[in-house]
């Protein structure tokens, strides 16, 4: 006799429903489905059982779904910079994703390396009148480019970092050259939290730090870390 589940994943109560694990996400963020009952994530059996399949399956958008590089020429051209082949994106993959994390984009894949978006939701994203705001502030910089951006030397944001005053927003895999051997682990920061520091740190002369010369010691080197200075 094959094993009645008790709790269902949103894939189980999919594969119960016999509908696309898209079409059961949607249905939950419009309210189709009532939210998991059983726990954060999962569905008791009754609570499956009431799950209706006709009204899940006509929740599916009637266009194609967004991957996460098609929301963000979407998004790019709503701005009226258009991502170009061949040019550093206007509009990256790191907005898209934290826009997914802000709760502005419902993710329909499940998938962190490939998000699937309801075209509808994009075109409400595109039409916000704080788009260019709102893209300014989650995009996407590098060490180099957060450096860079804070006026500094890559020495000095390098001690930024190692003092805890910024984190990254997440960490993606960037291949340098055609060889996978060349792939390494690259973090991001947020330009909101990278403009925030001068802010947030008034006791640095952020004059003074962006004025050091080449080959002269970080005013930053003699501040000890947090796990540092914690120490007996």
């Amino acid at each position: 006799m094959a094993h009645r589940l008790t709790e269902y994943t949103d894939r189980q109560a999919a594969g119960r429903l016999r509908v696309p694990i898209t079409a059961l996400r949607w249905a939950r963020h419009a309210g189709i489905v009532p939210p998991p009952d059983a726990s954060a994530s999962t569905w008791s059996r009754a609570a499956v059982e009431t799950m209706n399949r006709e009204e899940v399956i006509a929740s599916v958008p009637g266009g194609d779904l967004y991957a996460t590089g098609g929301a963000a020429n979407r998004i790019a051209e709503a701005l009226g910079t258009p991502n170009r082949p061949g040019e550093p994106p206007k509009v990256a993959g790191f907005t898209v994703r934290r826009f997914v994390a802000l709760g502005l984009l419902v993710d329909l894949s499940g998938n962190p390396e490939g998000l699937l978006l309801h075209p509808d939701q994009v075109a409400e994203v595109c039409a916000r009148p704080d788009l260019a705001d709102l893209v300014a502030r989650e995009s996407g910089l590098g060490p180099d480019q957060a450096a860079q951006r804070l006026g500094v030397r890559r020495t000095e944001w390098d001690h930024v970092v190692r003092l805890g005053w910024v984190r990254p927003a997440e960490w993606r895999e960037v291949q340098y050259g055609t060889s996978r051997a060349g792939a390494v682990e690259v973090p991001f920061y947020r330009s909101a939290d990278v403009d925030a520091l001068p802010g947030a740190h008034p006791e640095v002369d952020w004059v003074e730090l962006r004025s050091v010369g080449k080959g002269r010691r970080s005013p930053l080197a003699r501040l000890d870390s947090p796990a540092v200075a914690a120490a007996p």
